[in-house]
């Protein structure tokens, strides 16, 4: 495909920070030993997000999911081995969750650590139990969401290279870290050098090696000074014969060879009892000092810390990198913008070029639209950088949802405008009928118009009792078909009760579609035709994975009341995985898969994004002569894959 994944490109530019110890600030704020940390996912959760928000304000760009110990045999100990699903998904759900509210462009690395005891000969768990342990975890990281794995704290290279197989037969495109521990005299537990560690590594399809925990800052530049040297002299290029062949089918390929990333996450020093507490004594300071050690002198890309570390040495961590490089591009640039304008027609009677959406949907041209949800929280920075992606890649405007699943958001109207006015992208804003009374949604609509926002898909919403508030009371004055009817008399300079607004107004008004419900339920076609009745200017569809659903809505339809006029903006929604598809197929209300999309993701493994890309493409390059554009939605945030798709059906 060649599609850099947003992590890798990041890197390209520069050293990235990582945040610190998890488990080192769920002691300090109560949780005993005897707890088990990674449960806490389930427990208390606002824990483990405040936490993370902690580090993401500390200024980490990538942050670790609570999830180091969740494996069955980790987890086995407190009771909770058929627990490893629900640990893990909710873990990477929570990191997520965590940088919406930030709304900072912060990457999720799913963390995966040792199974916790001695694999064979020395200890009684063999290598196909960490396999399918490691497999088993490492799922649910991606089902959750995670944007990489990091497989850290590792003593025994080969128990490494069975996370790695397992990792890689499960995702192929995602980044992969690839980390050891090392002693005080730079050796593994286990006997193996830096060196080593290198040669076996590089041999292995990871996208980035290092060192973490054990050791503090001055040991680990140690081990990690030898590492640079290796890759310098080019040991990374080895190929290393594995025993028994166990993961020769891993080994780099030897063509197209690319020099891993180093990454270093130091301890805090050795821990030391005071009183009843165990404290790590490297200070923040001390931290700082060494990070332009290891990014500088040794070439590190990656810093960030291990045990003993907090926000405050992360924060430290950030200022060392700002001050060397200002201009890192950790977070994005815009540029001010004004709103869109109506196009004036040229000089000489020349035909005007579309520039809206509105020309380009009555000039034929085939436009694309990608679905972004607002902030969890006052920050927009990973939104706008998003759009601002999009914008290169040639997308033509950003949907922006209304508050979700009924789920609290930053307004939809206060995001459009930052979109039109920093990034220069149109937008189309989700309007729903289920918070404000009929005053309120007139006065909102008038303000979005003064402000530049004429594009409104007019929806009814998801109820309170599917959110966070399920005891909120919904409003619902009128629904989605009413919406368009106040829409459209805007339009005409009255509002709903006849009262003149002076100037008309211009909203472009979509209905939505829900074409797999109204292909089997006839009130569902007939609600549909009165949304086009009440005036809605284009269609825009739930997402579908077969065009024989489209022709089929567009025959029944036309059978019942005629051919459509508006143009027609078709849903896509790439699959990432089987277990996306499944999810998406049982769950969510609205998605029907073809039991052959369902087939071809489960025989696709680890190449679950490739084939998504490839069955939206074919859904797409089948439907192309029947719509008008496409209204591409991703999942877990990976604006990269619809980003792909944009190239592709341009």
């Amino acid at each position: 495909m060649g599609m850099t994944h947003p992590l890798l490109a990041r890197l390209a530019r520069g050293p990235i920070l990582c945040d610190g110890a998890m488990g080192t600030l769920l002691y300090a704020r109560g949780v005993s030993f005897e707890r088990c940390f990674d449960e806490l996912n389930l427990s208390d959760p606002a824990l483990v997000l405040e936490i993370h928000g902690d580090y993401i304000r500390a200024g980490a760009e990538m942050i670790e999911t609570n999830t180091f110990g969740a494996n069955r045999f980790k987890l086995a100990h407190h009771g909770l081995a058929s627990k490893v699903r629900d640990i893990n998904l909710r873990g990477a759900k929570f990191a997520r969750e965590a940088r919406e509210i930030a709304g900072e462009p912060t990457f999720v690395l799913g963390s995966v650590g040792p199974i916790g005891q001695l694999l064979v000969p020395f200890g009684q768990i063999t290598y196909a139990d960490a396999h399918a342990a490691f497999r088993e975890q490492i799922e649910a990281l991606l089902e959750g969401g995670a944007d990489a794995i990091i497989l850290e704290t590792f003593s025994d290279l080969q128990e490494l290279e069975t996370a790695v197989l397992a990792a890689r037969e499960i995702t192929h495109d995602l980044p992969l870290f690839a980390q050891m521990s090392f002693t005080d005299d730079a050796h593994t537990l286990t006997g193996n050098t830096p060196e080593e560690i290198v040669a076996a590594l590089c041999a292995l399809p990871v996208d980035i090696i290092g060192a973490n925990c054990s050791i503090g800052p001055a040991g680990t530049y140690k081990a990690a000074q030898r590492m640079t040297a290796a890759l310098e002299v080019g040991n990374w290029k080895l190929e290393v014969g594995k025993d028994a062949g166990q993961t020769s089918k891993l080994q780099r390929p030897t063509s197209n060879v690319q020099r891993p990333f180093l990454s270093v996450m130091p301890n805090a020093g050795f821990p030391a009892r005071i009183g009843e507490r165990y404290m790590y004594l490297s200070s923040p300071q001390y931290f700082a000092e060494y990070t332009p050690k290891f990014t500088g002198e040794l070439g590190a890309t990656v810093v960030g810390g291990c045990c003993g570390t907090t926000p405050a040495h992360i924060a430290a961590m950030r200022a060392a990198l700002d001050q060397m490089a200002p201009a890192a591009g950790r977070r994005v640039i815009v540029v001010e913008h004004p709103a869109p304008r109506p196009v004036e027609a040229p000089a000489h009677g020349l035909a005007s070029v579309p520039r809206t959406l509105r020309e380009k949907l009555r000039a034929g041209q085939w436009v694309t639209s990608v679905e972004l949800d607002p902030p969890r929280g006052v920050n927009p920075t990973k939104m706008l950088h998003g759009a601002a992606m999009l914008k290169e890649l040639g997308v033509d405007a950003i949907n922006i949802g209304d508050s979700p699943l009924a789920k609290i958001r930053m307004s939809c109207i206060s995001l459009a405008i930052m979109i039109q006015q920093q990034v220069g992208l149109e937008t189309i804003i989700h309007y729903t009928t289920r918070d404000r009374n009929l005053m309120a949604m007139q006065s909102d609509l008038i303000g979005a118009h003064a402000l530049g926002l004429h594009n409104v898909i007019a929806l009814t919403g998801d109820p309170p009792r599917l959110g966070d508030y399920p005891n909120a009371t919904a409003v619902y004055d009128i629904d989605s078909i009413g919406l368009i009817k106040v829409l459209k008399r805007l339009n005409e300079g009255r509002d709903w009760a006849g009262t003149s607004i002076g100037t008309p107004a211009d909203f472009f008004v979509a209905g939505a579609l829900d074409m797999i419900l109204a292909n089997g339920d006839p009130q569902e076609m007939d609600r549909f035709h009165r949304k086009l009745e009440a005036g809605a200017d284009f269609v825009m569809t739930q997402p579908i994975y077969d065009a024989a659903i489209l022709r089929e809505f567009l025959q029944k339809y036309g059978d019942r009341y005629g051919r459509i006029v508006q143009p027609i903006i078709l849903g896509v929604l790439p699959l990432m995985s089987s277990k996306h598809a499944e999810f998406l197929h049982n769950e969510v209300p609205g998605i029907t898969l073809t039991d052959d999309a369902r087939r071809r993701m489960k025989a696709a493994g680890e190449r679950g994004v490739a084939e998504g890309i490839a069955l939206a493409q074919e859904l797409l390059s089948a439907a192309r002569d029947l719509v008008a554009g496409t209204y591409l939605m991703p999942s877990f945030g990976r604006y990269e894959v619809c980003g792909e798709l944009v190239k592709l059906v341009q």
